[in-house]
């Protein structure tokens, strides 16, 4: 562990260096590359350089003990800084699991109304209510890039990006099935049914990330349609974009302007593109997929929320919380920490295993 904090630590100097050259300087691609190296790697150099310290302070104290006055301070001493030796070699070994390249990078979010007709949309809709009020919490700010609202409330589709200090890091295990047992609004015989949403959590492809050729889209510009039209569709505002070599299609209706329909569905385009790369990448490396908890495929049933019994369940990790309706205010981190330490959990003992 020593000898890759050392390395950590040396890579670290080098990139202060690095960055004060007049090369990198005028060179943006590689300055913001390298900038957000040392942001990654700042928190385990200061940790390690505070193991180093109590390292020192331990042997210092040992010394103390020879010294009758100062043995029982000494004694008690000693036996903080060997608690605290213990929290830091755990923090460490966390920090040097194999590091998400996305993870410090916003994401684009698409939820759909899947099985379930009026219901599912209207929960599509509560979902992106709950995912609003939890980025509110830390201070992330939300951006509606696209929205196809259902007849019954809710959304037929929604496609959001969210900015935020490592909103992928949490965000990124909301992508699956989302199943709701309740007694729908729409129901007059007061029978639970269930409904599905469902949730694709994308990390935003940044300008160097993915390099798209225009030439292979289609652009094609319509008269924006639906419930989330109704302010717009006096002018040919809504763009759909066509990636002729995989066939994805992207829309955007939302602003009255052609330009920045266009511009928020290229963004989306990319992204989607960005994010098809790192499933083929993923999927040929099984090693990496082996221990890992579900973030993609968007079939595999995740969470089920119950509305009559105020209980969620997060399947992959046997989680139940019974405060469903604080969960749904905004405290979606509950789920979230759970599911990051676990995923930690996993990857330490696959870590031991190698």
């Amino acid at each position: 562990m020593i000898n890759r904090l050392e390395a950590i630590l040396k890579r670290y100097n080098e990139i202060k260096e690095e960055l004060s050259s007049p090369e990198i300087v005028s060179d943006i691609r590689k300055m913001t590359e390298l900038s957000k190296e040392q942001t990654r790697l700042e928190k385990t150099v200061n940790i390690y350089e505070e193991y180093k310290q109590v390292l020192e302070d331990i042997e210092a104290a040992k010394e103390m003990l020879k010294d009758k006055d100062m043995a029982e301070f000494a004694k008690e001493e000693l036996s903080n800084l060997e608690e605290r030796k213990v929290q830091i070699e755990k923090e460490l070994e966390i920090l040097l699991l194999p590091h998400d390249p996305n993870d410090e990078k916003n994401v684009i979010v698409e939820i759909r109304g899947a099985a379930g007709g009026d219901e599912a949309n209207i929960f599509a809709g509560d979902l992106f209510d709950m995912y609003q009020k939890y980025a509110n919490s830390l201070g992330w700010k939300i951006e509606v890039l696209n929205a196809e609202e259902g007849t019954a409330g809710g959304y037929s589709q929604i496609e959001f990006m969210v900015k935020g200090e490592g909103a992928y890091s949490k965000l990124k295990y909301e992508s699956g099935a989302h199943r709701v047992q309740r007694v729908p609004a729409t129901e007059s015989q007061g029978r639970v049914h269930t409904s599905t949403a469902t949730v694709l959590v994308m990390p935003e492809a940044e300008e160097f990330d993915y390099e798209l050729d225009e030439s292979e889209v289609r652009i094609d510009i319509t008269r924006s349609s639906g419930c989330g039209g109704q302010g717009v569709n006096t002018t040919d505002s809504a763009v759909r974009l066509t990636h002729i070599p995989t066939g994805i299609i992207v829309y955007s209706q939302t602003e009255r302007s052609q330009i920045k329909n266009k511009e928020k569905a290229f963004k989306i385009l990319k992204t989607r593109l960005y994010d098809l790369k790192l499933r083929e990448q993923e999927e040929a490396n099984h090693a990496e997929r082996k221990n890992k908890i579900g973030t993609g495929d968007r079939s595999e049933k995740i969470r089920t929320y119950n509305y009559p019994q105020n209980r969620l369940t997060d399947h992959r990790i046997g989680f139940t919380s019974m405060n469903l309706d604080r969960i749904m205010d905004g405290e979606l981190g509950v789920v979230i920490n759970e599911l990051i330490n676990e995923n930690q959990r996993r990857e330490l003992e696959g870590t031991l295993e190698n």
